[in-house]
């Protein structure tokens, strides 16, 4: 059964450690609004890797050869969403900045802790390589037999991932302290917009 949990463990950080654009993403929400969204959001990623990974211990082997034809649709998908939530939160910051709305920049939580956690959840669950990772690694030999072991590894894998974007979170949740002014927060809005569709055109690649 350690086996079992340590094979889980490595599974979560495998796939939550790739800081892409989804975590790109989780660590400017955080910075702009609070540490309480933050770990909602990054939760709401940490559970969408542990669906994933309760689908492939279940069935990843019948699962994987039926995602290969809607790999492509789902990639385009992840990357309409993801640019446009970049271009929405260039456009907020540019317009904040003009306002110069210092007092409601500093007190302003545009998204709840449902929202950031349902709108992360469903962004990851866009991704279908999570589920195709988690199928490999079930399939490659992971020692995943039983039902117990089944559910000790989904866990292993959830806290795994949890444990990671919480890093992210608190990390964006400090880096939102530092760049309390409105310059700060326009040029790192701007920059976090830039690199989440960088990241969102590589998938494409």
């Amino acid at each position: 059964m350690i086996g079992v949990v340590v094979a889980g463990l490595l599974a979560g950080f495998g796939v939550a450690l790739p800081v892409g654009p989804v975590g790109t993403y989780l660590v400017a929400l955080t910075a702009r609004t609070s540490l309480r969204v933050g770990v909602f959001a990054a939760l709401g990623v940490a559970s969408a890797d542990g669906v994933y990974a309760a689908v492939a211990a279940g069935a990843g082997s019948v699962l994987a050869p039926l995602l290969v034809p809607v790999v492509g649709p789902l990639r385009w998908a992840s990357v309409v969403v993801l640019v446009g939530l970049a271009v929405m939160g260039a456009v907020k910051a540019v317009r904040r900045y003009r306002a110069r709305r210092i007092d409601a920049l500093q007190q302003e939580t545009p998204v709840g802790a449902r929202t950031a956690y349902f709108g992360m959840l469903g962004m990851t669950m866009l991704n279908p390589w999570t589920v195709i990772y988690f199928a490999a690694l079930v399939l490659g030999g992971s020692g995943v037999t039983g039902l117990g072991e089944r559910i000790v590894f989904v866990v292993a894998a959830f806290v795994a991932s949890a444990s990671w974007q919480l890093v992210l979170a608190g990390g964006g949740a400090l880096l939102g302290r530092l760049l309390t002014g409105p310059l700060g927060r326009l040029v790192t809005a701007l920059a976090s917009s830039l690199l989440i569709v960088a990241l969102a055109v590589r998938l494409l690649a």
